[in-house]
């Protein structure tokens, strides 16, 4: 029978399993407890009434005096709502939606009533929909500027071309050795601005890659003596493989372009002494700009090194033509914009992780043939 109002009230939330439902008298020691806050945070009810609510919060919420400021404020302002992480009785921790109401009687304050959500599953999908969004937004600014970018680069090639080609009809009639000099110093000028060129053209796909089947250990082992030439004395470089990688269709030279310009960035990015290592791997995901595809297979190529690292406003813009982080002179900015395009020109992605003074890992994902599956 359900005719004791007591009774109905205690039934009624020990019935609600999804939220932790408790009083706490006014000095935040816990007067009841439900089945919900066993569900949820671990403890029976003989493991926490007469204890403090505290015990909930992580220790550094509670170094803060959070606890005691949720209870002020319930006191003072009528009610106390917040999110935030909360601690199990195992130790993990879960993402907490909690509400804190005071409970007057006669004017007098006699305690508070609480109640906990666990939130963490809605709280990581969020997260997760955040970080999509943003990388498709970033995606999409980049395909913007490497549309202009695009157009830039082959009115630029044109101009080049026809530079280079009078350059070359001039040195053919130019016998004396001092103009010869200058023409040569003019042709090297030229032929550098037609490899920015490439670049360009690379990052706003509008140069052809000629892909071919390969195995990405066998082009890696390769470059590895060029690649070891580029890194400075005091710079290590080695190289860890997944054995049994399946082939990919690649466009080698690019490729090769994208490591030595990784390796480089990774060199300058080391002043002194520092190690440099390539990594490749196989792995079942989604482009971070499409997180909601189904994931598919992609050979990825890492290099990471334990350089100075990028600062976190820099981020976002690191494989934007002509953005750099290095001193004036010293880069073109077109490095990663380059592996970015050439990336996303093979059907794959490139990504980048760095924070100040934990080093940089660039990462080139390319996607395995379906035959290859």
């Amino acid at each position: 029978m359900l005719d004791d109002e007591a009774r109905q009230l205690r039934l009624l939330i020990d019935g609600v399993v999804d939220y932790a439902i408790y009083m706490i008298d006014t000095e935040g020691y816990l007067r009841s407890w439900n089945t919900g806050g066993e569900r949820i945070k671990g403890y029976t009810a003989s493991e926490v009434i007469g204890t403090h609510f505290s015990r909930f919060y992580t220790p550094e919420d509670a170094a803060s005096g959070a606890p005691a400021r949720g209870l002020r404020i319930a006191r003072d302002e009528g009610r106390f709502t917040a999110e935030g992480w909360r601690v199990r009785k195992d130790g993990s921790r879960f993402h907490a939606s909690v509400v804190i109401d005071p409970i007057w009687e006669d004017g007098e304050l006699i305690g508070y009533a609480k109640v906990t959500r666990d939130t963490t599953e809605r709280f990581r999908h969020e997260a997760r929909l955040d970080h999509a969004r943003d990388a498709l937004l970033q995606s999409q600014k980049l395909e913007a500027i490497g549309k202009l970018t695009l157009g830039l680069a082959h009115d630029f090639n044109n101009l080049l071309n026809i530079i280079i080609n009078s350059l070359e009809l001039v040195d053919h009639y130019t016998p004396e050795p001092k103009a010869k000099r200058h023409l040569q110093g003019a042709m090297r000028a030229a032929e550098r601005g037609a490899l920015l060129t490439r670049q360009l053209l690379t990052f706003g796909k509008g140069h052809a890659l000629v892909a071919e089947r390969h195995a990405v250990e066998r082009i890696i082992d390769e470059a590895m003596d060029t690649l070891q030439r580029a890194c400075r004395e005091g710079v290590t470089l080695h190289a860890r493989l997944e054995d049994g990688l399946p082939e990919i269709d690649v466009d080698r030279e690019q490729l090769e372009a994208a490591l030595l310009n990784l390796v480089s960035n990774s060199r300058d990015a080391m002043p002194a002494e520092g190690h440099i290592a390539i990594t490749a791997t196989l792995r079942h995901c989604a482009p971070p700009y499409a997180a909601d595809q189904p994931a598919s297979r992609f050979v990825c190529i890492e290099v990471s090194d334990d350089g100075e690292g990028i600062a976190a406003d820099d981020l976002a813009r690191v494989f934007e033509p002509f953005f750099t982080t290095k001193d004036i002179g010293k880069g073109s900015g077109l490095g990663l914009s380059q592996v970015f395009g050439f990336a996303r020109q093979s059907g794959g992605f490139a990504d980048l992780k760095s924070a100040p003074g934990a080093g940089t890992t660039v990462s080139v994902c390319l996607p395995v043939p379906r035959e290859s599956e």
